[in-house]
């Protein structure tokens, strides 16, 4: 079964002989490898690109180990280039090559070269990129798959069973493939501890993983929560009676932001216009292994909801913050200052958008909670309620707020609506 991809692929295309490296990062078994070596390569062959000039090294196959030396790689892509047409070359698992920066610079400074590689998140991340390529490459993040990429895989289901499907076990493509719940259960169980940890504990060099996996299990448990280290420590010496001092926490939290495992949202302050450093929050980028490492315990639908669409507003394009808008009333002639929350502040280049994540929407007090906080908006940019009601179909109500079905979000976006 073949998932086609298309925004990455189009983000590939458009990045086609820029002279630069093409560095493709994402968490592992997000299919990073399947984008170039299948879907990229496809699209290649279909513009008239002769195989001959697709050049591919995996440098986890141990029949390609001596491709682990520059000299041994160089000298066959060399012996491989045969005329002065492009040749595409594409080494997966780059980090395996022995002083890989060299090499790579090597290929650029020869113009019949376009690069493209792939790194494994454990040893080759994004810090490590703009280390090492300043101004000479060009990351493309892989994602796991979008829920519409999900649901292409999975059209036998109905909407409602795809939703379920895809907020259980999430998006790794190799799930999309299991048909049994039993599989998929087993698979990210296993796949975080023996996979992401163990790539975690090698490249960091943690020998006493304990408090990390404690770290995971708070932050799988609190996904919409704002919080900080401190307010970690403090839980940690109240209920887990640990002495984890602070920095430690915030390492393990880099760490795992690293392992592209999960990531930050800033809280902004928009009417002050700055961003607010106490707390923020943390989602987990793909819904199954969280809830693989809760035991698939803890399945609050709102948490899930919210986490579903920040990781959907990230794959749409968006920077993703915590808005907070501040209220001031007069309590017996005293000024009383209240903060609400907005779920979701995006921006896309100079476009804004004002989100919440609203579950349900079935009792007033629901629709004022979820409105109040837009209504004191001041700013004219969009102001949506992404609604999970599927029976509320899409509308604007009379106060210019655009109300978004889900399923009209999740399988058309935001944009045609606007």
């Amino acid at each position: 079964m073949e998932i086609k991809r298309p925004e990455l692929l189009s983000q590939l295309i458009a990045r086609k002989g820029n002279g630069i490296v093409k560095i493709v990062t994402g968490m592992r078994r997000v299919g990073k490898s399947y984008l170039l070596n299948q879907l990229f390569t496809q699209s290649l062959m279909a513009d008239g690109v002769e195989s001959e000039h697709i050049l591919q090294y995996d440098l986890e196959d141990y029949l390609q180990k001596d491709f682990c030396q520059p000299d041994i790689i160089l000298q066959d892509i060399f012996n491989r280039t045969k005329d002065e047409n492009t040749y595409y070359v594409i080494i997966d698992e780059v980090q395996n090559l022995r002083d890989f920066e060299a090499v790579l610079n090597t290929l650029l400074k020869r113009y019949h070269y376009d690069v493209y590689v792939t790194g494994s998140n454990s040893r080759f991340l994004s810090k490590d990129v703009i280390t090492e390529f300043r101004g000479r490459g060009d990351e493309v993040k892989v994602h796991p798959l979008s829920f519409k990429e999900f649901a292409s895989a999975r059209v036998d289901l109905t909407f409602y069973q795809q939703l379920y499907e895809y907020m259980q076990f999430g998006g790794l493509p190799q799930i999309a493939t299991f048909e049994q719940e039993t599989l998929r259960k087993n698979y990210l169980t296993q796949l975080f501890q023996n996979t992401y940890f163990l790539d975690i504990k090698e490249r960091n060099k943690i020998r006493n993983d304990a408090d990390l996996e404690e770290l995971v299990d708070v932050l799988a448990s609190s996904i919409g929560s704002l919080t900080n280290p401190l307010k970690i420590q403090n839980t940690f010496r109240s209920t887990k009676k640990s002495n984890i001092s602070y920095d430690t926490i915030k390492s393990y939290l880099d760490i795992l932001q690293d392992a592209f495992l999960i990531e930050p949202s800033k809280r902004y302050d928009i009417k002050g216009r700055h961003y607010i450093n106490s707390q923020q929050k943390y989602y987990f980028t793909d819904l199954g292994l969280r809830n693989a490492r809760l035991g698939f315990r803890q399945m609050e639908p709102t948490h899930q909801f919210e986490n579903l669409i920040y990781n959907e507003l990230r794959v749409l394009g968006y920077s993703v913050d915590v808005g907070s808008v501040e209220q001031v009333t007069r309590q017996e002639g005293k000024p009383e200052r209240r903060n609400y929350e907005v779920d979701f502040v995006c921006n896309e280049g100079y476009n804004r958008l004002y989100i919440q994540a609203a579950y349900s929407l079935q009792t007033p007090e629901k629709w004022e909670q979820e409105l109040h906080s837009l209504r004191h908006i001041s700013e004219n940019f969009q102001k949506i309620v992404i609604s999970g009601d599927l029976l509320q179909p899409t509308y604007r109500n009379q106060e210019g707020f655009l109300i978004l079905n889900i399923s009209d979000f999740l399988l058309k976006g935001i944009s045609p609506f606007l």
